[in-house]
C-alpha cells in the first residue's frame, strides 16, 4: 500500500495514507522529498516550499492560507493554516458543459427494485407504522403505544416506531412553522403504510393547526388521537393502531423504476479520506443513480461554504443559480444574526482526523453530489418535486439533516463517516466509512467499507457495489443501524421558546 497520495496534479499537499515517521523518503510521481516530522494518518503534508500567506492547494482548490513559510516535507494543519473564507459574498454564473458530465446508463446495474406501491401513487421502501407526536409532552405515551403495538406485529408489517422530539409547543412564527414542516413531510412520507397523529390537546401546534400543514390525507392511512380528549388514551391509541397495521397489510412489495428512489446524501465524523474514499464513492453512486432517471439530495449548508462555486456552476438555469446563492449567503446571515463565526467549522474530531479548514471539510463534502447538473434547490421543509440532484437548506448537524433529507422525500440516507456514529434517520441510513480500520472496528454501526479503494479498489467497482448495497435495502434488506433499533428524529430549532 502507498504512504501518500496527490490528489490533483496542481496540489501543493498531499495525503498521508498511513502514519509516516519523521526522516521517511517518499516517492510520488517525479517527486521525490524527505517528511520532516511525523505526519498523522490522514493529514496533509508540503510537497513544496509553501510561502506565508501562500494558497494551500488541495483537490487542485484553494483549501485555507499558509500563516507561515511550511517547509517541503513539513506537516500542514491548523498550527500553520487559516481558512480563506470571507462572510457573505457576490458570485457569478458560469454554467459548465452538462454535455461533458453527463453520467452513464450502465446497463449492468439493476433497473427495479421491489417496493410498496401507495395509494396514492407515492413509492415506498418500508411498510412501517409510524407514531409521531405534535408535541414532546406525550413523547412518552407515544413510545408506551409502540411497545405494546410491536408484542403483537404481524409478518407484512416491517416496524412500529414512535418519533420523539422537544417541540410543538412555546414556539412562534417560522420556528413553529419549521417543526410543523417536518413532522408534516414524514406524516407523508411514503414508508410508512400508515401514522398515527398523537397530541396532547392544549399545544399550539395542536392537531387542527397540523392539519393545515399536513394537506390532503387518506384518513385510512393518517389517524389522529388527542390524549386529553381520550378516557384511556392507551386503549384508543392501540385501536386506532391496529386499523392502521391492517390498512398497512394490504401493500406488497413489487417491482418498481430506480427511477422512483430519492436518495439523500449526508456526512459527519468526517476525516482526511472522506473526501478520497467515502464521498467520491457516493458521488460517483449519485451520477449512476441520476443517469437512470432517480433523484438525491445534497444538504448541510455550512458544508458548501469553499466550495458552493463549484455547485452554483452545475445549477441547469440562472433561477437555480440565484435560488443557490440565496441558499448559501442566507445561512451565513443565520450566523451573523446570532452574533457566531460563520467558518466555525471543522469539528474537534474533523481535525483529529486530519481537516484542517472548511474549504478542506467542505471540497471534500460537496464530492457526495458527484458531477450531475443541480436540477432543485429546495428550502428546509420543502418536499421534493423535480428529478435529479436537488440542494436542501439545513444545517450541518447530523441528526437535523439527516431528519430534513427524510422529511424531503429522502427513501435512504446515505451517511460517509471516518470516525463511525451509530444514529438511525427516520429512514434507513447506510453507514459508509471512509478507511477500513473503522470498518473493522464498529462492525456494528458500519454498513459498506468505502477505504477499500486506498487499497486498489476502482471508483467505479465500489460505487456500483453501493449502488447495490442500495437496490438490496429498497428491497428490504436491513442495515446495522435498523437492527439496532435506532430511530432518531432532530428539528432545526430558530427562536424564542415561550
Amino acid at each position: 500500500m502507498q504512504k501518500a497520495l496527490k490528489i490533483q496534479d496542481n496540489d501543493n499537499v498531499a495525503v498521508a495514507l498511513q502514519a509516516i515517521e519523521k526522516g521517511t523518503e517518499l516517492t510520488l510521481g517525479q517527486l521525490t522529498l524527505q517528511v520532516t516530522e511525523e505526519i498523522p494518518m490522514g493529514h496533509k503534508f508540503a510537497l513544496r516550499d509553501i510561502q506565508a500567506g501562500e494558497d494551500i492547494i488541495k483537490y487542485g482548490y484553494s483549501i485555507g492560507i499558509a500563516t507561515e513559510t511550511i517547509k517541503v516535507g513539513a506537516w500542514v494543519h491548523t498550527h500553520n493554516t487559516k481558512t480563506g473564507l470571507g462572510d457573505i459574498l457576490e458570485y457569478t454564473y458560469n454554467p459548465i458543459d452538462f454535455n461533458e458530465v453527463k453520467g452513464e446508463v450502465k446497463s449492468s446495474l439493476p433497473d427495479y427494485f421491489n417496493g410498496f406501491r401507495r395509494e396514492d401513487g407515492k413509492v415506498g421502501i418500508r411498510n412501517e407504522i409510524w407514531i409521531i407526536p405534535t408535541v414532546g409532552c406525550v413523547n412518552d405515551i407515544a413510545k408506551a403505544m409502540e411497545r405494546k403495538a410491536r408484542e403483537n406485529m404481524p409478518k407484512g408489517i416491517d416496524e412500529i416506531i414512535a418519533f420523539g422530539h422537544p417541540y410543538g409547543c412555546s414556539q412562534l412564527g417560522d420556528d413553529q412553522l419549521n417543526t410543523q414542516k417536518i413532522l408534516a413531510g414524514l406524516i407523508n412520507h411514503p414508508n410508512a403504510a400508515g401514522v398515527l397523529v398523537l397530541g396532547l390537546g392544549c399545544e399550539n401546534n395542536s392537531i387542527d393547526e397540523m392539519k393545515k400543514v399536513i394537506g390532503d390525507y387518506n384518513p385510512n392511512r393518517v389517524k389522529f388521537l388527542i390524549c386529553q380528549d381520550a378516557e384511556d388514551e392507551m386503549e384508543q391509541g392501540q385501536q386506532i393502531l391496529q386499523e392502521l397495521v391492517e390498512y398497512g397489510l394490504k401493500f406488497k412489495r413489487e417491482q418498481i423504476p430506480v427511477s422512483e428512489l430519492i436518495i439523500g446524501l449526508k456526512c459527519g465524523g468526517s476525516d482526511g479520506f472522506s473526501g478520497i474514499t467515502a464521498n467520491p464513492t457516493v458521488g460517483a453512486f449519485s451520477d449512476k443513480l441520476i443517469a437512470k432517471g432517480g433523484t438525491t439530495i445534497l444538504t448541510e449548508v455550512p458544508e458548501m461554504f469553499g466550495a458552493e462555486q463549484i455547485l452554483m456552476n452545475r445549477c441547469v438555469n440562472e433561477d437555480l443559480f440565484h435560488k443557490t446563492v440565496s441558499l448559501i449567503n442566507d445561512f451565513k446571515q443565520y450566523y451573523m444574526d446570532y452574533n457566531q463565526p460563520i467558518y466555525e467549522n471543522p469539528s474537534p474530531g474533523n481535525k483529529k482526523g486530519g481537516i484542517t479548514t472548511l474549504e478542506d471539510k467542505s471540497l471534500g463534502c460537496t464530492q457526495k453530489s458527484g458531477l450531475s447538473p443541480v436540477t432543485g434547490v429546495l428550502q428546509y421543509g420543502e418536499p421534493v418535486s423535480s428529478k435529479g440532484l436537488q440542494l436542501l437548506s439545513g444545517p450541518g448537524n447530523d441528526l437535523v439533516a439527516a431528519t430534513a433529507l427524510a422529511a424531503s422525500g429522502a427513501h435512504i440516507v446515505l451517511f460517509t463517516t471516518g470516525r463511525g456514529t451509530p444514529f438511525g434517520a427516520p429512514v434507513p441510513t447506510i453507514k459508509i466509512s471512509s478507511n477500513t480500520p473503522l470498518a473493522e472496528k464498529k462492525k456494528g454501526w458500519i454498513d459498506f467499507d468505502a477505504g477499500r479503494m486506498l487499497a486498489g479498489v476502482s471508483l467505479d467497482q465500489i460505487s456500483d457495489e453501493l449502488y447495490q448495497l442500495v437496490i438490496d435495502t429498497a428491497s428490504g434488506f436491513k442495515i446495522k443501524a435498523e437492527e439496532n433499533g435506532y430511530h432518531d428524529l432532530a428539528i432545526f430549532k430558530q427562536g424564542v421558546t415561550l
